[in-house]
């Protein structure tokens, strides 16, 4: 008894939070877990998330900027092969296969790199398939991935099997809770186009299977949409917008109401004195009066309130209030510098912790794999040393700042001061360093060859005391020196 009170003043007075006052009394959260409420309500969220991005601006915008910020031109990778002839062939390979990557053929490697961010914010969740093909299909190394939406993993496909397995959600573990299957549907669910047979899975083994996720609770098997928080305003908000144009639509149809005489003595005018022009002097017959409509206003509260609810739905998405409304005019430089950076460390760890650990380095190692099995690539006894053949980095696209003069000049002090080197420079701006040094080099040794230097005078990449010959003056004076005289030069004897 005296345990039972202890718990229950730790309850009473303690936590506002888990009362039950006035102000809480309609706040019913559910113990459930996450895997139970997306069973329930998963298909309903993604369906609804698809609806906005079809049909709401706001919705797709933020969809897009987000795939945008991720991807940008690709998320690429420099292999650690400390062979350069070797490293070559090898980047030299893998930028050819890109282009075969989508077995639809619709895009390259990068553009699933996209694609996958996209529907991972949309659906929560997508799914690639590695499909290995045949050496007569002509691909540079036969592999190719089929990207699958979430709708075709069904989430009520949950039973035991024999030997201590399970599926669960489509999912299939075995006795130690390891995925070894995934039980994919056939045919879209709702795809009617498609003449297969309706609700027929196919299993499919985990190591042909990538599942792009980004769990929000642990323990949490499919993905949720990202929209999920934003719903409910963004379609409300829509609903606001076109109740406020359709009002504004009929209070301006009514131009004026022309107010006739009794009904005994009725006045027939015709219908081109009805019609209203600029600049127009109405007669009016005797008895009849004209009155215009107030048209009301949406007031001062109109603008006020959609910005207000935008942040709301832009800190429910995750992104900045101007990606979303592409609105410009509500901030200044620091503010909006201040809310990308926060925003790219987002980006910056959903790329590496989602898209690169679970996408790109699952493709990397089956690609190398079977490039070496099909012969496309020879690596000296890759079997044995396959993890450091397959170590590679992941490079994304630089961003753009608005000055990016100040931020050039700062990188390049960062880099005289010894606070970074080239090699993370260039490795922040999406290039190789060793391939990057290559082309200069090949660059400097044709210039030479050709006597041309388009060196700027005194930058770093000049020798100090360098000259410019080719790009300075014409009699070979380079830029720091002092103007030739136009005295001529005393003989001998007279210097003497």
């Amino acid at each position: 008894m005296e345990g039972f009170r202890q718990r229950l003043g730790a309850v009473i007075g303690g936590f506002d939070a888990a009362q039950m006052h006035r102000r809480l009394r309609g706040f019913r959260a559910s113990r459930l877990h996450v895997n139970t409420l997306i069973a329930g309500a998963g298909d309903t969220i993604t369906a609804r998330a698809r609806w906005l991005v079809r049909n709401n601006g706001y919705a797709t915008n933020a969809l897009e900027a987000f795939a945008g910020n991720v991807v940008g031109d690709g998320i690429k990778p420099s292999s650690s092969i400390a062979d350069p002839a070797l490293k070559e062939e090898l980047q030299s390979l893998w930028l050819a296969w890109t282009d075969d990557a989508d077995a639809e053929g619709l895009t390259d490697f990068y553009g699933l790199q996209r694609r996958a961010t996209r529907e991972v914010f949309l659906a929560g969740e997508v799914f690639l398939r590695i499909r290995t093909r045949r050496a007569a299909d002509g691909l540079s190394v036969p592999l190719q991935l089929q990207m699958l939406p979430s709708e075709m993993l069904p989430l009520d496909m949950n039973r035991e099997l024999s030997g201590g397995g399970l599926i669960r959600q489509g999912i299939e573990f075995n006795r130690i809770g390891r995925r070894v299957a995934y039980h994919l549907l056939r045919r879209h669910p709702g795809d009617i186009t498609d003449p297969g047979l309706a609700g027929e899975t196919a299993r499919v083994l985990a190591a042909d299977i990538i599942h792009v996720i980004d769990p929000v609770e642990a323990g949490q098997l499919r993905g949720v949409s990202r929209f999920s928080p934003a719903i409910v305003k963004l379609f409300t908000l829509d609903l606001y917008d076109d109740a406020e144009l359709e009002r504004k639509k009929t209070a301006a149809m009514f131009a004026m109401f022309i107010t006739s005489p009794a009904p005994e003595t009725p006045l027939e005018p015709a219908d081109e004195d009805l019609e209203v022009e600029p600049g127009q002097i109405v007669r009016l017959d005797p008895g009849e009066d004209v009155s215009t409509p107030a048209i009301p206003d949406s007031g001062s509260t109109y603008e006020p309130f959609q910005y207000r609810t935008l942040l709301q739905i832009s800190a429910a998405l995750g992104i900045p209030y101007g990606y979303l409304t592409n609105d410009t005019a509500r901030g200044n430089f620091s503010n909006s510098r201040i809310s990308l950076v926060d925003f790219r460390r987002r980006i910056s760890a959903w790329q590496h912790g989602v898209l690169v650990f679970q996408m790109c380095r699952a493709v990397w190692a089956r690609w190398m794999d079977v490039a070496v099995l099909s012969g496309a690539l020879e690596l000296p006894d890759y079997e044995a040393q396959r993890r450091k053949y397959q170590t590679c980095s992941w490079l994304p696209t630089k961003w753009d700042w608005v000055d990016p003069m100040k931020d050039a000049s700062a990188e390049i002090l960062q880099i005289e001061a010894g606070l970074k080197s080239r090699t993370q420079a260039l490795s922040e701006r999406g290039y190789d360093a060793e391939q990057v040094d290559r082309e200069i080099a090949a660059e400097r040794a044709r210039e030479l060859d050709l006597g041309l230097d388009f060196r700027r005078p005194g930058s770093p990449a000049q020798a100090p005391g360098e000259g410019n010959a080719s790009s300075g003056n014409d009699n070979g004076q380079s830029e720091g020196d002092d103007p030739p005289s136009n005295k001529p030069e005393p003989d001998s004897e007279d210097a003497e």
